[in-house]
């Protein structure tokens, strides 16, 4: 703040009754004649015509300053237009209060205060559009769009924000659905499923046996596995065993026959609670092989797999992902016929176990609903988006439409029972199939 010779008004409380000057001089009576009256201040304060603005308070000019005045001034709520400035400035007076007011849309005040007067934009729109003042059209165009944006910000949400379900919570009271833990089980088999992968190309180290071979001998052992009754576990660990031993050992076309019998013995033993002998498998290949024959091979395979067989198969994710499409027991039935089409399949080995499941199952219900079908909830779950399983679904649609036809039919006469509801005989989506094209 400056000194008080800048402010000759202002009087200091240590200067009132005879105190000293800052020059050190006493405190004199003419001073009194510098001060001005409290009133002209308050005049040159509220004397200029206030901004218009939305919220005014009525306290600002009091009846002592309006009597202080000749022509009071009165708050500006609204923009003269130029018409009536004319006329104002033609009177040489301020507008009253009742001029400034129009009669159609009165001032209005709050409740709670009774002195805050409240004027709304459309106000402003009884004068022509020019005549508006530019913060005020600036805003309402603003407004306008953030309401629009809003408004297709809702409608996208309502197409296409789908909810993702909460699988789990039907089994939060089952203490064998394990829900608390149940996703970090799924996230380590996808990081351990690459173990249980084999090169697409392994048959090519073979000199005795080739694809065709393998397939012959998968469809015979579905066939098998459906006189015995077994688990679905046991099926698909069965066939990882078979690839993931001919991929490091070469073996004649003689013994590969006993390589998927061992295969399935080793997997009734680590799935089933009772576990056919030995005898039953050797009497089902027309013993071909002796009981030692079995042993010595049951022997070869595990060492050769170092005793590894807790690898994910396309089963433990089918379990999961049928769970999140929130299944029936048609969907199921047909999406088991499809991957149970792909066991038999060499070229579907370059396909990750869990890519085969949830292709399995988006097949199923492409070919359930007509449409290609693949929820949020699924998408979540599997990791998989409809793009990433058009490929591999297109060639199960293929697998789906040639069931039955060739010579390899075993899990075409499976699911054509009705233990398994007919599955083979559902329509395929012939509509995937001509998207490949």
């Amino acid at each position: 703040m400056g000194s008080d010779e800048n402010f000759p008004g202002v009087i200091r409380p240590s200067n009132i009754q005879g105190g000293l000057m800052p020059g050190g001089g006493k405190f004199t009576a003419g001073v009194a004649n510098n001060r001005r009256a409290l009133s002209t201040i308050n005049r040159n304060i509220v004397g200029a015509p206030p901004y218009p603005c939305a919220v005014h308070k009525r306290g600002v000019l009091t009846e002592k300053n309006a009597a202080a005045n000749k022509n009071p001034v009165i708050p500006v709520h609204r923009p003269v237009t130029r018409k009536f400035a004319a006329q104002l400035a033609g009177k040489g007076q301020q507008p009253s209060i009742e001029e400034v007011r129009p009669s159609a849309q009165p001032v209005l005040s709050t409740n709670e205060n009774p002195d805050c007067i409240i004027i709304f934009a459309d106000d402003y729109k009884k004068a022509d559009d020019h005549d508006v003042p530019m913060f005020v059209q600036h805003t309402e165009a603003m407004l306008e769009e953030i309401d629009k944006m809003d408004a297709e910000m809702e409608m996208e949400d309502i197409d296409h924000d789908e909810p993702v379900l909460d699988i789990d919570s039907c089994d939060k009271k089952n203490p064998l659905a394990v829900t608390e833990y149940i996703d970090d089980i799924y996230t380590y088999y996808k990081k351990t499923e690459s173990l249980s992968c084999v090169p697409p190309n392994y048959m090519a180290q073979q000199f005795d046996i080739n694809e065709r071979m393998r397939g012959i001998l998968i469809d015979w052992l579905i066939e098998v596995h459906y006189k015995f009754e077994l688990m679905d576990e046991t099926l698909y660990l069965t066939v990882n065993l078979i690839d993931r031993f001919l991929a490091v050992q070469s073996v004649v076309r003689k013994k590969l026959q006993l390589v998927g019998v061992t295969a399935m013995l080793l997997a009734c033993k680590y799935e089933e609670v009772s576990v056919p002998v030995v005898e039953d498998l050797i009497l089902i290949s027309d013993r071909a092989y002796s009981r030692k024959e079995v042993l010595d091979m049951e022997k070869l395979m595990v060492n050769t797999l170092q005793f590894n067989l807790s690898l994910p198969t396309p089963y433990v994710f089918m379990r999961r992902f049928l769970k999140a499409a929130q299944s029936d027991k048609r969907l199921e039935l047909l999406s088991y016929f499809i991957i149970e089409l792909c066991l038999i399949e060499y070229g579907m080995l370059r396909f990750p176990p869990s890519l085969l499941a949830a292709a399995a199952i988006f097949t199923a219900q492409c070919t359930i609903s007509g449409c290609k079908q693949w929820s949020k909830t699924c998408e979540r779950h599997t990791n998989y988006t409809q793009d990433e399983l058009m490929e591999c679904a297109k060639i199960m649609a293929s697998f789906h439409q040639k069931a039955g036809s060739g010579k390899l039919t075993g899990v075409h006469k499976k699911y054509s029972t009705s233990k398994y509801g007919y599955a083979a005989k559902e329509k395929p989506a012939v509509f995937l199939i001509d998207a490949l094209i």
